[in-house]
């Protein structure tokens, strides 16, 4: 796995003309506050986390905002491991199998287990990927999770929660966690999913409150 660089990440999304509303229940039972441009919600421990009683603590704050053409989001942690790395990512479930998953960037926690980034794309009602048939995709990756030499065929499949990984099992495992490796970052090397927006219903993801 190469060395990882501390950086801002900034990352560009796909749009659609797809979708629908939300309702207000959705928002009392979440916690969120929204108005149609811009949302507010929490990050949760996830569901693997919590039945292995480990990243107690563990909170995160979401808000997004609609700047035109794009989404500013920005994600601020505290109470993790301290010096530890994540991986962000855009997801169709928030708990597995975790459906489509899009990689947006890393959060990096310092010495004080506070983490926080800012990410730019399409975080809104039109966060979706589409495949409209099979074409071929480069394989980089050949290890356990080795990429795949083509894509599926999909109609459009919104994406409107929010998963955020351990970037390695070495990590999990010494916050408590178990040890497991996941494909969920850059090399497909992760540990398991320390949080997400488990806290929202599987159709109902917080994305899907902002209207661009």
């Amino acid at each position: 796995m190469h060395q990882r660089t501390r950086r801002a990440a900034t990352v560009v999304g796909a749009a659609a003309l797809l979708g629908a509303g939300t309702t207000g229940a959705v928002a009392a039972q979440s916690g969120a506050t929204s108005s149609n441009s811009s949302t507010s919600f929490q990050l949760v421990r996830s569901a693997a986390t919590v039945t292995a009683k480990c990243l107690r603590g563990a909170e995160a704050s979401v808000s997004i905002k609609s700047a035109g053409p794009v989404e500013v989001m920005k994600v601020t942690a505290s109470g993790l491991p301290k010096n530890t790395d994540y991986d962000l990512f855009v997801i169709q479930v928030p708990n597995a199998p975790f459906g489509l998953s899009w990689y947006q960037g890393d959060l990096e926690a310092d010495s004080h287990g506070r983490a926080s980034g800012t990410f730019v794309g399409r975080f809104s009602i039109e966060t979706f990927t589409v495949a409209p048939d099979t074409a071929p995709a480069p394989v980089v990756h050949h290890g356990t999770f080795p990429d795949a030499a083509a894509n599926p065929k999909t109609a459009p499949v919104h994406q409107f929660h929010l998963g955020l990984w351990f970037n390695s099992p070495a990590d999990a495992a010494a916050a408590g966690c178990p040890k497991t490796l996941t494909p969920f970052n850059g090399e497909h090397t992760a540990g398991i999913q320390a949080m997400s927006t488990k806290n929202f219903a599987n159709d109902q993801g917080p994305l899907r409150r902002v209207q661009p």
